[in-house]
């Protein structure tokens, strides 16, 4: 599931109209809706705070707003950005600020897509898969080795706490766990002690295309 790690903040220009668009990581409804209002009260001043979010793996929960632009000229466009990009658990509110020239249907969708779209550009996205968390304590020179075999991979050791052996955990995707313990296994002549094998979730960083 891909996630928002870092929201960035879109801003378009159209006729003298101003288009902002904020985002947010949210994982219910209450979030979403406390969200709005914090934008909201920030930009009291504009015409229009337009509002979607698409919670839940599977986009379950969306809903959007126009907030008094015509009907599906904002929110719609917004949520379909969304729901595009993939990024899950995500609130975005847009706030225009009015030029005095109108758009029409058509300038008004591309304008509210165009500054979501322009937020998730400038936002760090990341990806969510399901993995383990395998805990681990061996000896001073087989952590080394281990070390480099790890990231060889691409396998960031953590949490290793430094005592007469050294004890981590590396969390890999569920299809690696075989080949982490043999390695474990081989570089240590079966000396590592292993921990118990938890699931987990494993956090990489992705970029919207």
């Amino acid at each position: 599931m891909k996630i928002l790690i870092t929201p960035g903040v879109g801003e378009i220009e159209e006729k003298k109209s101003k288009f902002i668009a904020h985002l947010k990581s949210v994982s219910t409804e209450e979030e979403a809706v406390r969200f709005f209002e914090e934008i909201k009260k920030q930009y009291w001043d504009a015409k229009h705070n337009c509002t979607a979010y698409v919670i839940g793996k599977d986009a379950s929960l969306t809903r959007c707003s126009d907030d008094g632009e015509p009907s599906q000229t904002a929110g719609k466009p917004m949520l379909n950005v969304l729901l595009h990009s993939e990024v899950r658990n995500v609130a975005c509110v847009v706030t225009r600020y009015f030029g005095g020239v109108l758009l029409g249907t058509g300038g008004l969708i591309k304008a509210y897509s165009d500054a979501v779209t322009d937020a998730l550009s400038k936002s760090t996205i990341g990806e969510e898969t399901e993995g383990w968390d395998i805990p681990f304590t061996v000896d001073y020179v087989s952590y080394g080795k281990i070390k480099y075999e790890f990231e060889k991979l691409s396998y960031e050791i953590t949490d290793a706490v430094f005592g007469e052996n050294i004890t981590a955990s590396v969390k890999v995707p569920k299809d690696e766990k075989d080949r982490i313990l043999k390695i474990l296994t081989d570089v240590t002549k079966g000396g590592a002690v292993i921990g118990e094998i938890k699931e987990c979730s494993i956090l990489s960083v992705l970029s919207i295309e």
